[in-house]
């Protein structure tokens, strides 16, 4: 929140080889890209960024997708050359990549470290093999293994993530792939409920009635497995889906969480700036074609940029924070609520303390294991 802060920045590759049934991100299916093309206009908005926050240090790249591991390694060494130009970079800069666990990509990955990347994200999403068809993923449960090991052995730190509450999942189940996963596990793992998120594939069948997903009590017996065998391993949870040993979380998405300044660079990126005493919101043109048009003829694809008032900062502030296990620390949301913490919530916190979903001391407010299974609940009390 202050400018004394390390910057995140964040590059969207918005182009897949095909389109999941579940995903609902800003993911686009192209017979030919032009990596040329594309690599200019990414350099191009990284420019003018650079210009609206300058003199900052960056403490995390994040490159994120689409599928970024499609993209050529000699882009993303120019991306980064390009981001420690205009800003300083920490000594432990954090390099995150999104990959797709097949073996074309994996083949790539000692090109990908050779061009700065230091931490590998792998989009794994399951290790069963009937649930990687119904998911939609291109890679087998074999290619899942072997570009785990790659992983290891070319990135310092990597991830996997895997979806659960998938259709029919029994907690015996998810229990044998769970302790399957952390046999070939790192230091983090990311992992997530199955949601039917609107304009998606599986919204369709949803609708039409094709496709049942875990009852709410089923999802929260699967959601508190989840918690208690990572834990056990070692890899207990800082923030609702993701898991690390303590020291090896992602620091990228930790910014985000801790509402710290981020760059979002690339189509429909999104991004939080502090530009003199305000925290402004920025947004990138979605579809790929009209922004790199943008950024061709003005130099950039940001669609809006305000400055956002107290209280849906506050309101941001929270509903980011109290992901986290930590929370959100009292002096930052009083800093910028220009109020104490019980004032600002009145009545509405007392219940909340009481009900065993919320804590509240010196340092922190924070959500509990019961208030982050129900969050979007707990925060329309709190700032109801």
């Amino acid at each position: 929140m202050t400018e004394a802060e390390p910057l995140a920045v964040y590059i969207h590759w918005p182009f897949c080889r095909s389109k999941c049934p579940y995903c609902d991100f800003n993911s686009h299916v192209r017979e030919r890209v032009d990596a040329a093309r594309w690599t200019r206009a990414l350099l191009a908005d990284l420019d003018h960024h650079a210009a609206l926050v300058p003199g900052r240090a960056v403490g995390s790249v994040f490159f994120g997708g689409g599928t970024p591991s499609l993209m050529p390694p000699e882009t993303v060494a120019a991306l980064l050359d390009r981001v420690c130009s205009r800003w300083a970079a920490v000594p432990d800069l954090e390099v995150t990549l999104e990959a797709n666990p097949n073996s074309a990509e994996a083949a790539r990955f000692h090109a990908f470290a050779a061009a700065g990347i230091n931490r590998l994200s792998l989009g794994v999403q399951a290790l069963d093999p009937a649930a990687l068809r119904m998911l939609g993923r291109a890679h087998d449960r074999g290619e899942a293994i072997a570009a785990i090991e790659h992983a290891r052995n070319a990135f310092p730190r990597f991830s996997f993530d895997l979806i659960y509450a998938r259709p029919g999942q029994t907690l015996a189940a998810w229990r044998h792939e769970l302790d399957e996963a952390l046999t070939v596990a790192g230091e983090h793992l990311s992992l997530y409920q199955l949601t039917i998120e609107p304009g998606t594939a599986f919204a369709t069948q949803y609708r039409r009635g094709q496709l049942s997903i875990p009852a709410e009590e089923d999802a929260a017996a699967l959601f508190e497995m989840t918690q208690d065998r990572l834990s056990a391993h070692g890899l207990p949870a800082y923030e609702i889906s993701n898991h690390a040993r303590p020291g090896a979380e992602c620091r990228h998405n930790l910014a985000y969480w801790r509402y710290q300044d981020y760059v979002g660079i690339g189509p429909g990126a999104h991004g939080r700036l502090t530009i003199g005493a305000a925290k402004h919101a920025t947004r990138q043109t979605r579809l790929p074609e009209r922004w790199l048009a943008a950024v061709e003829a003005v130099g950039s694809g940001i669609e809006e940029m305000v400055a956002i008032d107290r209280d849906s900062a506050v309101e941001e502030m929270l509903m980011m924070g109290l992901r986290l296990t930590e929370g959100v620390a009292r002096a930052r949301l009083e800093r910028l609520a220009h109020r104490d913490t019980k004032t600002l919530f009145g009545g509405n916190l007392g219940p909340l303390l009481e009900g065993g979903f919320l804590t509240l001391d010196n340092e922190h407010i924070a959500a509990t294991a019961a208030g982050r299974q129900r969050l979007n609940a707990v925060l329309a009390a709190l700032l109801g």
